[in-house]
């Protein structure tokens, strides 16, 4: 069931807390059937769950995706993984980022498949994998163009050379880059990165003797633009989660979730009222005021103070005075008939309006990304088919 068709009564919902995520994997499985069908049905695809699956939970978000047929997961940390295993998800799990030593047993424990960036990593997961009595399959991630962690293309050689004779019990299963600008307005760069991954993934295959099973850099950006990045899996992520604000082709991605809280006061305030920490705002004429139940603490930005806004009832209701940590205040205009309950929106839509987490992010001065991702973890997630 899509935002917009979703009402909400007390009544009805008996289990709505005071703040709520509302995920609608409905959405998100929408959008992964899009993703296939760009793709095709032979090539893989791994769907990153990293940052709690951008703030949709990384459980449920997982679970579905095994559903409808996704490859692997993909995780930041190794501890992301062992959330997944413990939930009982067995898809292969990749940590996309750089994993310290101290932390390698633990992956290769839970079955998680690991990116290596140096010959020094290399040779400390050998270590573990000697410790433990295992063998553990790899991808190599390589420096084409992100400037964050990665072999230099030239070394490719070097470190199949050095995986050969010096970690016998690691296998290169795949190779991996990164894009960092397929969706800006100029692919050249991109394109770029593309051949110079190219070459890289050919000089180890060339000294491996035989091709790899799993060679990936294209996300959200380049699965909807580089087709050329596609390669044998891709690992789209914000598209996932209907975030995508890039070009693409024309293709609208449904949105993942509703960000929800609930009026749990309502005041009449005379004009010449302040409202708030430090008294930034003052009533410009009788109104009525409402505190939400949710502030920073919950992720609603303290930089909404005074300017953002939220919907009840159908209406656009302005912030007024600071975001407070667990509660914000809202006028709700002279007319007001709101009542402690209601539901007000703050991602998602109330009747025919609706406020986006890219109007969050252009207001914050950010990307969408992080607007999903900074809902807290404290707000109960909850899902709908």
């Amino acid at each position: 069931m899509g935002p917009e068709k979703i009402f909400f009564h007390l009544e009805s919902n008996p289990m709505f807390h005071q703040t709520q995520v509302r995920v609608h994997l409905g959405n998100i499985r929408d959008n992964l059937e899009t993703l296939r069908r760009i793709i095709g049905p032979d090539r893989r695809m791994l769907v990153p769950v990293k940052g709690n699956a951008y703030g949709h939970g990384a459980v449920a978000v997982g679970q579905l995706a095994a559903e409808c047929g996704v490859d692997w997961l993909g995780v930041a940390t190794v501890a992301e993984g062992e959330e997944l295993r413990a939930a009982g998800l067995r898809l292969p799990i990749l940590v996309l980022c750089p994993t310290l030593p101290d932390a390698q047993e633990a992956a290769l424990a839970a079955g998680l498949t690991l990116t290596l960036s140096s010959q020094d990593q290399a040779a400390s997961l050998q270590g573990a994998c000697r410790k433990l009595g295992r063998s553990a399959q790899v991808h190599l991630e390589f420096e084409t163009g992100m400037g964050r962690s990665g072999l230099p293309v030239a070394e490719a050689a070097a470190m199949a050379g050095f995986l050969a004779s010096q970690c016998p019990d690691l296998g290169i299963q795949g190779a991996c880059t990164h894009l960092p600008a397929s969706d800006g307005p100029d692919l050249a760069y991109t394109g770029e990165q593309v051949r110079r991954f190219r070459a890289a993934v050919a000089q180890l295959e060339g000294s491996l003797g035989r091709p790899l099973e799993l060679v990936h850099c294209a996300n959200s950006g380049g699965v909807l633009r580089v087709p050329e990045a596609w390669l044998t899996m891709v690992r789209p992520g914000i598209a996932v989660y209907g975030l995508y604000t890039g070009p693409g082709a024309g293709i609208a991605f449904k949105h993942g979730l509703s960000f929800l809280t609930r009026l749990v006061f309502v005041r009449p305030a005379a004009a010449g009222e302040t409202v708030g920490y430090g008294r930034t705002w003052t009533a410009p004429r009788d109104t009525v005021i409402g505190t939400l139940g949710c502030g920073y603490a919950e992720g609603f930005n303290r930089l909404f103070s005074n300017r953002g806004r939220v919907l009840v009832n159908g209406r656009a209701c302005p912030v007024v005075g600071r975001v407070c940590m667990n509660q914000t205040m809202v006028d709700l205009g002279p007319d007001s008939q709101d009542l402690p309950g209601d539901v007000a929106v703050l991602i998602g839509r109330s009747g025919g309006l609706e406020i986006t987490a890219q109007e969050w992010a252009e207001s914050l001065g950010t990307i969408t990304y992080e607007v999903a991702c900074q809902i807290s973890a404290r707000v109960d997630r909850v899902y709908e088919p």
